[in-house]
This record gives structure tokens, C-alpha cells and sequence, in this order.
């Protein structure tokens, strides 16, 4: 009996080994782990050329999409060539071979952008780690500055510790794009400020060969050759409508009605177009004021005086007071950036003119859930500077120095500072000579520009208007200086349109994140690069996190495990984001629960926010900071919501439409 129940067992055995069944129970195929990681696996970008095959050095098949993240499954080597195999997911889904050589180690989810040069050096890319560490430890600016010349004349060579440097004219990341992921770092110090020496790749999405024939290099201000179009301006003027703004609104008309009289004695009109959006409060709070933000004129519709003048004929203040010290500006300023069509125009330029403090994310009435940083962000990612004049007067004194600090925000650019201005005491001709000379300078440089253009030399540069004696001279010299290096770099980006550069592609290069002159100066912007379906899920998780916590149904600490799970996935692997935190139903909890977080975190170059938070931090916070923290939180999400909604913000890397794969850099400071 026992051999028969023997042979039946192993009968059965045979049976289920050779049926589908049992091969549907096998272990999956798993990706390589990182080296000294029990969860991260090695992940790698696929560089523009790259291409599958069925095996390795078997005939080319489909092309990859360029920068898409594979995880790799195994590595091979044939007749000393690298062949790596890859995956589109965790779970064994193979996509074919690709040459070792057409690949990017992308074992953290991190890039930069660099910065605009102009005014700046630009940053140097060393052949390896020693060569920079040791100009960085001896801090040598004689032997930087030789090293800097011939690399900037193109003078390197094979001994030369740079291999190449950062283009002259600015890549703008999102018409040009690029990414230079970071593979390592170590942490240093420039003269007295702790820096980061990192080793990056660095490749264009585009390679020269596909791109125009470059032009001849034009010199500043007398190009040798003419730009294809017109240099165009569009200015669109966000101006508070509430109560008593009637002498402000009308003294604006005044400077633009002069500066058409100016655009139309110098031929150049519809080179430079006005808009205006006028705002207001919240009408569910104050019905009489009958309206959040309208739209009086189009750029379209502003490329000629009765045009202009037709369309806010009918602009007057509200005769009814909105609730409180604070209007909604920012909502204003959001329905010129969403709503006002850019197209074309080569200078973007929005001006606020309000008396009163904005209405920030966490107040229940704003329109928008963003603070002043996420606007401004969302501004200069559609090529617009914001302005604002801020009227100083006596009726909202108490509220003077909160606003200002917010507007001082909400107009800065980066590299040249920030574009407010506070007019004392409100007074309507000092904001009048304000008026004038912005407006005059703006048109001026398209004039400037256009000269320019011809290939003619600038003999007489259009001056600021002039200033009565009792304006503040230092702030309004000040101002015009920004308004001027401003145009300066638009009008140089515009001669220089037809030249082709890019970011220098190499595999493996080293640089510093700080200006070697000025180590103050960040050279870089750190980013994430995230599809729109992973921003979508980012939005909806930690959305899920802040309503469960207030709900009472998570502990502090998971709270903050939770966040810190989707930061740390975030950074490395955004692909698991519905797979590590508590409310998104993962099975074993966030990593702090799986005993992963530490390995997530420990080696990452840049770490946001929450990432830097302990539960002793957070429980020594008083309540009001806490709520704070919360609102930041929230507000990012709002963030997340309308960068989702801006399709023309993102990347479609195989150059189809935009859809769910479409990408888009994220900057750091933006996630949790």
C-alpha cells in the first residue's frame, strides 16, 4: 500500500511539474538588485540611439523610446562588447537587448538643469573625480581661471582636465530637451560653502546631426545673421479693480496710450502687444463684486491703440469693498499665465498692480491653492517674468510688510533678482513715472532688438524716461537696471535663436554645483523626471496621505512614514509609488514598515522637505507649525493639479501628442 501511494504521488507530481499550471506558479523573472540593496533594483535610461534586440548582437529591431527607464535583468558580454537585458516593469516583463553603450545608469530618479549663464561662468564638465577634487580642495582660482579660458576658447586636449563646458547661450530643458542624470556624489567645500562634486551623464534628447546647419556666432547687439522673425513683446497688465483703484486704473491707461504713440512713430506696431486682465475677490464671499478675474484685453486683441482702447472702455472699479485687507492677485496672475495665449511672443512680461496683500494657499477663499513660489515657478516655465507695483497706501498700512514679502516672491527670477516695487504711499504719480518708465523700457528693447536684427550697430541706446527729483532714485534705478539685464538676456536668446547648441553629450564627466568664482551662486537646478500618469498618482496618494492623518486614522509617525516613503520612491523609483505607503493599500506597509527606508535615503546627493523630518522634530513643532508644514504639503498638491492641466509644459519624448508617458523635469523642492 505504501509503495502504491508512492508511485501515485510521484505520478502526480510529474503531472503537475509538466501542466500550464504549475509553470503559472514558477518564480517570476526578477531584475539585478543594486549593488549592497535588498529592494532597489538597478534601473538604466535608454539614450536616443538605442534600439532593441531579440539577443545580444542580433539584428537591430524596434527603437527605444528615448529616456525611458528600463529595469535591468541580466548582463552579458560578447566579444568584449556590454549587452544589458531590460524590462519594462518589476515583474518580468522583458523588452529585449540593448548595447551597454547606449544606456544610462539611472539608479536614483534625479537630474539637473543648468542654469542661465549669461553674466556668469559656465560650468565646467572635468574627465574625472580627482582632477576637479583637486582644484575644489586647493581652491586655486588662477589655475581655475586658465583651466576656464581654454576650455571657453575650445582649446582643450587630451591632457586637459575639462572635457567639455557648458553651452554659452542658455538650453531651456523644455524646448531643448536634455537630461544629465546623477550617478554619485561627495559632499565638499567651496571656499567656506559646502558644495556637491557630482558625476553626471549628460545627453541631449536631440543630436546634432538632426538639427539646422549652424549659423555663423553673432556678436552681442550686431549679429551676423538675421533671425528668421520679428522680435515680439506681449505685456499684460493684472490690475486690482476693487474699490478706489479708479485713478490707478486710469493713469495706466495713460502710460500705455503714450507708449502706442511711441510704437507707432517707430513702425512697430504689433511688435509689441498689450493686454489686460483685471481681478477682484471672491464673489461667493461679496456677491456685489461680481466677479473673481476677467479678461479685458487679449495680447491679440492689444496689438493696436483702438483695439486696446475699445476693449477696456468699460474697466471700473468695484463700488462695493471686498472682505478684509487681501484680494485674490493670485488668482489674476494664474488667469494671465493659463488663459492668455503666448504664442509668438519672443518677451513675456506680466505686470501686477495692486494695493493689497494676495490671498495665500491655505485661505478657504483663494482661487488658485497656490502660494506665491509655485506661481512664479509656473510663470517662468512658460518663459513670463512677473512685475508687480505694489501701492503702499495708508488704508491697508497693516498689511504692507506681509504682502510685500509675498510679491518679492512671486517676481523673482532667478540670476537677476526680484521685480517688485513699492510705490509709497500709494501716490498716482509716482506710480505713473513707474508706469512710464517700465512700459517705455519694455518697448524700447524691442526697438533696440529689431535694430539689432538688421545687422546694424546700436549708435544711440534708448535711455530710461526721465524721473522727477522726488522719486526714490536708488529704488527706481534699481528697478530699471533688473528690467534692463532682463531684456538684455530675452534680446540676446532671440539673436542667438538660429544657432545651434546643446548640452555637451558625454557618458561620464564630473562637476561642482557651485559657481567657482562666487560659490554663493548654484550652477543648477535638481530635478525628477516624472511621466504625467506619475504625477497623477503622486497627486492622488498624497492627497489620500493628508486626508486619512486629519481624519484621525493615521499616527503621527505613520504620517510621516508615509510621506517620507513617497519622497524617497519619488527620488528612486517612481514606477513603485502605489506599492509603498499604508493608504494606497500596500501589503507590507511604507518602507519604514518593510525596513527599506534607510537604504532609499542614505546615498541620495538632494533630499526635499519631509525626507529631513523626524517624529521628534514633528512633535516638538508647535501646533501652528505643524499646520503650516500641512498646508505646505497641501499646496504642493495644488501644484501637481495644475502643472497636470498645463499640456503645453510637457514632453512627449517619441514626439507624439501629449498623454499619460509624456514627461516633465519637476523641480526638487516641489515634492515632499
Amino acid at each position: 500500500m505504501t509503495m502504491q501511494l508512492q508511485i501515485l504521488s510521484l505520478i502526480l507530481l510529474l503531472t503537475l511539474t509538466s501542466s500550464p499550471l504549475f509553470a503559472a506558479l514558477e518564480v517570476p523573472l526578477r531584475p539585478l538588485l543594486m549593488q549592497d540593496k535588498q529592494s532597489l533594483y538597478q534601473r538604466v535610461l535608454a539614450k536616443p540611439e538605442a534600439r532593441f534586440h531579440a539577443t545580444p548582437e542580433s539584428e537591430a529591431g524596434e527603437k527605444a523610446i528615448p529616456f525611458t527607464a528600463f529595469y535591468v535583468y541580466a548582463q552579458r558580454e560578447v566579444n568584449g562588447e556590454g549587452w544589458q537585458q531590460v524590462g519594462h516593469n518589476r515583474h518580468g516583463q522583458l523588452a529585449g537587448w540593448i548595447r551597454e553603450t547606449d544606456l544610462i545608469p539611472w539608479n536614483q530618479g534625479l537630474t539637473i538643469a543648468f542654469r542661465e549663464p549669461l553674466g556668469n561662468d559656465r560650468v565646467l564638465l572635468f574627465r574625472d573625480k580627482e582632477g576637479l577634487k583637486s582644484l575644489v580642495d586647493t581652491y586655486d582660482l588662477e589655475h581655475y581661471k586658465q583651466v576656464y579660458a581654454d576650455a571657453e576658447s575650445g582649446k582643450l586636449t587630451a591632457e586637459s582636465p575639462v572635457i567639455a563646458i557648458q553651452p554659452k547661450n542658455h538650453v531651456d530643458i523644455l524646448k531643448d530637451f536634455y537630461l544629465v542624470p546623477i550617478r554619485s556624489h561627495e559632499d565638499v567645500y567651496l571656499g567656506n560653502e559646502q558644495a556637491r562634486i557630482l558625476q553626471v551623464s549628460s545627453v541631449p534628447l536631440q543630436t546634432a546631426s538632426k538639427q539646422p546647419t549652424k549659423r555663423k556666432q553673432a556678436k552681442p547687439d550686431n549679429p551676423a545673421a538675421t533671425p528668421t522673425k520679428r522680435f515680439r513683446s506681449g505685456v499684460v497688465f493684472v490690475i486690482d479693480a476693487t474699490l478706489s483703484m479708479d485713478p490707478y486704473i486710469d493713469r495706466t491707461r495713460e502710460a500705455v496710450r503714450k507708449v502706442y504713440e511711441t510704437i507707432t512713430k517707430e513702425a512697430l506696431t504689433g511688435d509689441v502687444s498689450f493686454g489686460l486682465i483685471a481681478f477682484r475677490d471672491s464673489p461667493e464671499s461679496v456677491p456685489e463684486l461680481e466677479y473673481l478675474t476677467r479678461t479685458y484685453v487679449t495680447l491679440e486683441q492689444g496689438q493696436n491703440a483702438d483695439s486696446f482702447f475699445r476693449q477696456v472702455s468699460s474697466l471700473k472699479a468695484a463700488t462695493a469693498s471686498s472682505k478684509g485687507f487681501i484680494e485674490d492677485s493670485f488668482a489674476g496672475i494664474n488667469e494671465a499665465i493659463d488663459n492668455i495665449d503666448w504664442e509668438g511672443q519672443d518677451a513675456r512680461y506680466v505686470v501686477l498692480i495692486t494695493d493689497a496683500g494676495p490671498r495665500d494657499a491655505s485661505d478657504p477663499l483663494s482661487g488658485t491653492g497656490l502660494n506665491a513660489e509655485s506661481l512664479a515657478r509656473l510663470a517662468r516655465n512658460k518663459g513670463i517674468a512677473l512685475s508687480v507695483l505694489h501701492l503702499l497706501t495708508p488704508s491697508q498700512y497693516a498689511n504692507h510688510e506681509g504682502a510685500a514679502e509675498r510679491y518679492k516672491a512671486l517676481s523673482y527670477y532667478p540670476g537677476i533678482g526680484s521685480f517688485y516695487f513699492g510705490v509709497k504711499t500709494g501716490d498716482v504719480n509716482r506710480f505713473g513715472r513707474v508706469m512710464d518708465s517700465l512700459a517705455h523700457q519694455i518697448t524700447d528693447q524691442v526697438k533696440v532688438t529689431a535694430i539689432a536684427a538688421a545687422g546694424k550697430a546700436i549708435q544711440n541706446q534708448p535711455k530710461p524716461a526721465p524721473k522727477e527729483q522726488e522719486e526714490e532714485p536708488d529704488q527706481l534705478a534699481q528697478f530699471q537696471a533688473k528690467v534692463a539685464k532682463l531684456g538684455y538676456a530675452l534680446r540676446m536668446r532671440y539673436l542667438q535663436q538660429d544657432q545651434v547648441e546643446q548640452i555637451p553629450s558625454v557618458f561620464n564627466a564630473w562637476l561642482v554645483d557651485r559657481d567657482f568664482k562666487n560659490p554663493q551662486r548654484q550652477t543648477l537646478d535638481v530635478r525628477v523626471l516624472l511621466t504625467r500618469d506619475q504625477l497623477s498618482d503622486l497627486h492622488s496618494i498624497m492627497r489620500q496621505v493628508l486626508e486619512t492623518a486629519e481624519e484621525g486614522l493615521l499616527s503621527p509617525r505613520s504620517f510621516l512614514n508615509d510621506l517620507k516613503s513617497l519622497a524617497a520612491t519619488i527620488s528612486r523609483d517612481p514606477e513603485q509609488l502605489g506599492s509603498t505607503t499604508r493608504v494606497s493599500g500596500a501589503l507590507e506597509g511604507n518602507l519604514a514598515d518593510m525596513g527599506f527606508m534607510r537604504e532609499y535615503i542614505e546615498d541620495l546627493p538632494y533630499t526635499g522637505e519631509v525626507m529631513n523630518l523626524s517624529l521628534e522634530n514633528w512633535q516638538d513643532w508647535p501646533a501652528r507649525d505643524q499646520l503650516a508644514f500641512i498646508h505646505r504639503m497641501e499646496e504642493k498638491i495644488n501644484y501637481y493639479q495644475v502643472l497636470h492641466d498645463h499640456t503645453d509644459l510637457w514632453v512627449s519624448l517619441d514626439g507624439s501628442s501629449v498623454s499619460g508617458d509624456s514627461v516633465f523635469p519637476i523641480a526638487l523642492e516641489m515634492l515632499p
